[in-house]
């Protein structure tokens, strides 16, 4: 079994968690559409990820839609009381698949109540407001609206933390002026970093800073200086990403995802792997040299 102590923790509102969780999405079927190929499969990875240590599960009801959210119940409900489940709103999945936003007052609503019946909680720990203006990436546009919404619902007791998805460092200056913010989660990983100083401006604050796609996500790092590092070190060279996320700033919380108990075991053994100064460097180099690779 895995231990993933040495990756430290990190306070996520209020809740310490250990800094290597897991991201469910990849549980649900082909395109994050639809039933998972291996049901059993599934909900087995959630309870070695849970037996494992990890006690941060990063899901979305509209992953599936609702696949993911029940797939959880189904495999550890009821919960321990240490484990915390930072759930996604602001989309909603199409008849085709297709993604799309869900900002109004009543989609919003509705999110949060489908993910509490779904995960079977009485109150979400950790939501995060995806802004949708452009599917690839961040772009400006006020989040108030949707965020005010979302804060009225945590003033009901349905929301314990609120945090934000897919924005612009104005989009968090904009939401902190509306309500506490305790974690952002946008695209990150060795190779993709243009959220440096964003990281290190949130690093002070003691937000926490979730990368999604830390491992590139559908299109894999590949890089010569990654697999030199880690053929040196003797690991695998999504070892080595993850063992550099969590070197790069103490406020990063990782929520690899995988539909597969090795994989899984693979990823949390990152939280063991000692990154020496000449690798640090090395890996450094990579997202200068990234170009369209980074997924």
């Amino acid at each position: 079994m895995s231990s993933i102590d040495r990756s430290g923790t990190f306070i996520l509102g209020d809740r310490s968690v250990k800094r290597l969780g897991y991201g469910a999405m990849q549980l649900a079927g082909p395109g994050v559409f639809g039933p998972p190929r291996d049901r059993d499969a599934a909900l087995a990875v959630l309870r070695e990820a849970v037996t494992s240590g990890v006690n941060h599960i990063d899901t979305s009801d509209f992953y599936g839609p609702h696949i993911t959210n029940q797939l959880i119940r189904e495999a550890l409900h009821p919960y321990p009381d240490h484990l915390v489940i930072a759930t996604k709103l602001g989309a909603r999945r199409g008849a085709d698949g297709s993604w799309n936003p869900a900002f109004s007052r009543e989609e919003l609503t509705q999110a949060v109540h489908d993910n509490l019946r779904n995960l079977g909680l009485d109150v979400l720990d950790v939501v995060n407001l995806r802004a949708m203006f452009d599917a690839h990436g961040p772009a400006e546009g006020s989040i108030e609206a949707p965020l005010t919404v979302l804060a009225e619902l945590q003033r009901q007791g349905l929301v314990h933390h609120i945090g934000l998805s897919n924005v612009t460092p104005a989009q968090i200056a904009e939401g902190r002026r509306i309500c506490r913010i305790v974690c952002v989660q946008n695209h990150y990983n060795l190779a993709h970093r243009a959220d440096d100083g964003l990281i290190d401006d949130l690093t002070r604050d003691g937000i926490a800073y979730v990368p999604y796609f830390p491992l590139g996500g559908f299109n894999r790092l590949q890089s010569s200086s990654l697999s030199n590092v880690a053929a040196r070190l003797g690991a695998t060279p999504m070892q080595v990403a993850l063992a550099w996320l969590l070197r790069r700033a103490p406020n990063i919380l990782l929520i690899p995802g995988t539909s597969s108990i090795a994989h899984l075991r693979e990823n949390l053994a990152a939280a063991e792997l000692d990154l020496p100064d000449d690798a640090i460097k090395a890996l450094d180099e990579v997202a200068a040299r990234a170009g369209p690779m980074s997924g």
